[in-house]
């Protein structure tokens, strides 16, 4: 069930009456958070909830031997983890690995059949196997004492945050769970202009970006000019902008009306004027579980500068495999590495920030052009297809443009960004000024409109697949 579609918004509502007619009971409440949040994960399939729920159990239990063992609590730890990682392997990257492997087999003449079976990858997997990776670190660290087992579901299970993210980290999230005073609704008029924002931004203006431009040039970009290449470039680097932050407005508005404050995930990435910026400005709770989970153990930058960009490559070869099981993905991941790595290089031979101190404007365009060709990788499904993009790319000079306007329009959008950061400060400040009963009219009118100029069709939450 689409967090967009009028179902889920009347059930919603529906539930909405019910879990603060039991304000006083905050575990009364989590309990209906519980089951709304397998009943929804189900709802994609019955085997999905079961899953989760014993990757729940076999997590806990390693949870309770960290927490008891004195001698042995880092191996417990290491096994914990195992089981996470396999299980995230197992169901996700089974049937990559089956055929890269298959194909190595044949190519060294060797008549071994791998065996083959069609795995589905259970929803919000990637994002569950991060949230307990964080548990069992918190509780090994000592940050967090083990909580009672229910509270624990309902941390992997968090029907806002399972499908598509933000990740929680268990030492902020799950003290928001084990509360014992009456829980309130958190900051109202900025939930509101969250949940505005989304359909906006995801039904309305991605929906629109995606059909008329990333669609029709993604398909066949050998008929399609440079300026119009780029178009389908830019355009799709909108799209994904536009999609992702657009459900993290959402289900970011979705949980403070029900009193939990989700991590920031975006702050204006295109505002970047370099890769490092950029990851901190994209998906910041995932490049933040990345670093702190995983280039930091590596070593980080404490042993020397070369191990550092061994460091960082394999940090973004890792992030490009969690977000696909496929070559084209850790390409991607390979382009932000190697990036990294040029500017890190420069950065230490040509000082900090040298192209951003003399033109601050250049800066954002270089990293912006940089990024837009990097989600080429992400957006096809294969390696030939984003070749051929690229060969239409270098050779279709001579092309009538289609989309020039809309290629000016971009490069004025580039130019006025930096005023649009602003932007949901102020509707929340006006939304707060005005007199409540108009309220519900004015919400229900901006939705309407929304939904008049979408294009038909429910529109799919992009890192829902990851």
């Amino acid at each position: 069930m689409s967090y967009l579609s009028i179902e889920f918004g009347l059930i919603f509502v529906v539930f909405f009456s019910i879990y603060w007619g039991f304000r006083l009971f905050p575990k009364f409440q989590n309990n209906l958070l519980l089951i709304s949040s397998y009943l929804l994960v189900a709802s994609y399939s019955f085997q999905f909830a079961v899953i989760l729920f014993v990757y729940t159990c076999v997590i806990y239990f390693f949870s309770l031997m960290i927490a008891s063992s004195k001698h042995y609590a880092k191996l417990w730890l290491v096994l914990g983890l195992s089981a996470a990682i396999i299980n995230l392997a197992l169901f996700k990257y089974f049937d990559f690995f089956r055929y890269e492997l298959q194909s190595l087999l044949n190519y060294l003449n060797l008549s071994l059949l791998l065996p083959v079976m069609t795995v589905l990858i259970p929803i919000g997997i990637s994002f569950y196997t991060f949230h307990s990776v964080s548990y069992l670190v918190s509780i090994k660290k000592k940050e967090l004492s083990v909580v009672k087992f229910w509270d624990f579901a309902l941390f992997l299970a968090f029907f806002p945050s399972i499908i598509a993210g933000p990740i929680n980290r268990a030492k902020t999230f799950l003290p928001q769970i084990a509360v014992s005073q009456p829980r309130d609704i958190q900051e109202p008029f900025r939930a509101f202009t969250l949940i505005i924002l989304a359909v906006i931004k995801v039904y309305c203006l991605a929906g629109l970006i995606s059909e008329n431009w990333v669609a029709p040039i993604f398909s066949n970009p050998l008929e399609y000019s440079v300026i119009d290449l780029l178009v389908g470039l830019y355009a799709y680097a909108m799209q994904i902008y536009l999609n992702f932050s657009g459900y993290t407005d959402l289900v970011t508005g979705i949980a403070l009306l029900l009193g939990f404050r989700l991590p920031i995930n975006f702050n204006f990435p295109y505002l970047a004027s370099n890769l490092r910026e950029f990851w901190d400005r994209w998906h910041i709770s995932l490049s933040h579980w990345i670093r702190d989970f995983i280039y930091i153990p590596l070593g980080g930058s404490r042993r020397g500068f070369v191990r550092t960009q061994i460091n960082v490559m394999c940090a973004m070869l890792l992030s490009g495999l969690w977000h696909g099981s496929g070559i084209s993905f850790i390409i991607w991941g390979a382009c932000h590495g190697f990036g990294i790595i040029v500017l890190n290089v420069l950065d230490h031979y040509m000082g900090r920030g040298w192209i951003t101190k003399r033109s601050p404007i250049i800066a954002r365009l270089i990293t912006w052009n940089y990024i837009c060709f990097t989600w080429l990788f992400f957006y096809c499904e294969s390696v030939h297809d984003a070749l051929d993009y690229l060969v239409a790319l270098g050779h279709n000079f001579l092309i009538e443009s289609h989309y020039i306007e809309v290629f000016l329009s971009i490069c004025g959008i580039f130019l006025v960004y930096p005023i649009f950061k602003n932007i949901p400060d102020w509707c929340t400040l006006q939304l707060s000024k005005m007199n409540r009963i108009y309220l519900p009219i004015i919400f229900i009118f901006i939705l309407w409109l929304a939904i008049y100029y979408a294009p038909s069709g429910m529109p799919n939450f992009i890192y829902a697949n990851f």
